[in-house]
Order: C-alpha cells, then sequence, then structure tokens
C-alpha cells in the first residue's frame, strides 16, 4: 500500500438535485479519506451547478482505498441537508501518480444518480526513510543510552 500525500483539486459539481424549494441551494463538500476530513467552503447561490475550485491535502497511510466526497446544502434555519455522495477509487492515481480533472456520479444511499462532481488527483510517493535498527534501539525515554 502506497504512503505519501493526495492532492484532491475540486473543481465543481453538475446537475445537482436542488433539495431547496423556494431558492437556490447553497452547496458545499465535506472530503474525507479514511479518518481525515476536510470541508470546501460554501458555494453560496450557486444551486444544482456550483463551483469551487479549491485544493485540499490530504496524508496517505496503510489501508487507504477510496476517498468520499459527501455534498451538503448548508442552510442557516435548520440542519444541513445532504444532497447526495461520490466515492472515488485511489487504485489509478496510485498507479499513475495523477488523474486529471474527471467526473464521478453522484448518488444517494439507495444509489439512485443525482448529478456528478468533477475531481482531479495526484499522489506523491513519500520515500521511506533510511532509518538504522540500531539507533532506534539504543533511544531510551527520549534519553541516548552511554556505551560504557
Amino acid at each position: 500500500m502506497p504512503r505519501g500525500t493526495l492532492e484532491v483539486l475540486l473543481v465543481n459539481a453538475e446537475g445537482l438535485e436542488n433539495s431547496d424549494f423556494l431558492c437556490n441551494m447553497d452547496p458545499y463538500v465535506i472530503i474525507q479519506c479514511r479518518t481525515q476530513q476536510q470541508k470546501s467552503s460554501v458555494a453560496s447561490g450557486q444551486g444544482s451547478n456550483p463551483e469551487w475550485n479549491q485544493q485540499f491535502v490530504f496524508t496517505v497511510a496503510e489501508g487507504v482505498t477510496d476517498l468520499t466526497l459527501k455534498i451538503m446544502d448548508s442552510d442557516n434555519a435548520n440542519e444541513d441537508d445532504f444532497v447526495g455522495e461520490a466515492s472515488i477509487p485511489l487504485e489509478g492515481v496510485f498507479m499513475e501518480g495523477s488523474l486529471p480533472p474527471t467526473h464521478y456520479n453522484v448518488v444517494l444511499p439507495d444509489k439512485t444518480y443525482c448529478g456528478e462532481i468533477k475531481v482531479g488527483l495526484t499522489f506523491t510517493i513519500k520515500e521511506e526513510e533510511d532509518c538504522c535498527e540500531e539507533a532506534a534501539t539504543e533511544e531510551v525515554g527520549g534519553w541516548k543510552q552511554s556505551s560504557y
């Protein structure tokens, strides 16, 4: 499993189901990479076709297989509404190093299609640091033991 840095370029979304009946929705995206989570800005009043053009950086470690993007509609008076989500498998970007901005389906929990989100990905492998086993075993409680 590769380790390194994953850069996510959140471009836009198209054809989202409008969850506000009286006005345009104010969508934002919660991006989750295993236990790390970041939130985009709110695309105020942009409705079903919001644009963000924002970049996010995640640290990738063991066990990361996909990236989840949850689209929400910001509401001032009530709890924010869930619009849909996209799950992006990361195997391709781990192998290629980068994937140009690509459209991914946004779906509801029952897998009903409700729009698309456009995301670009770049992965930079973290080189394993050469560490000496002997040096690691010498340290005890932050102090190095004397050799005599």
